[in-house]
């Protein structure tokens, strides 16, 4: 088992930012993405990168407002959420994509106040 490790989450009003980081010994070299899982809801996608950082993807949900970054040296993987909405309020995970069962983490909790 491969885990990721999530952190970053807190509490934010409406219109606010927040950076979640995530670190694991795959990030060097897989593709990774972001998920959530709101409360009594499924675990949705929110942002892919590739291994070299050229080609990133966004649900249109976040899009314009979250960038999805990485630093393989560091085995680092964030993402930058600003503009934060009530509706992003959500456990924030990360993985590689596709993702592996294997890696998912604790996750990170982000709640966003109107």
């Amino acid at each position: 088992q491969v885990q990721l490790v999530e952190s970053g989450g807190g509490s934010v009003q409406a219109g606010g930012s927040l950076r979640l980081s995530c670190t694991g010994p795959i990030v060097t070299f897989a593709p990774m993405a972001w998920f959530r899982q709101a409360p009594g809801k499924e675990r949705d996608f929110v942002a892919r990168i590739t291994w070299d950082s050229g080609n990133l993807y966004y649900a249109d949900s976040v899009q314009g407002r979250f960038t999805i970054s990485r630093d393989n040296a560091k085995r680092m993987v964030y993402l930058q959420m600003n503009s934060l909405k009530p509706e992003d309020t959500a456990v924030y995970y990360c993985n590689t994509m596709p993702p592996r069962e294997d890696h998912w983490g604790q996750g990170t909790q982000v709640t966003v106040s109107s």
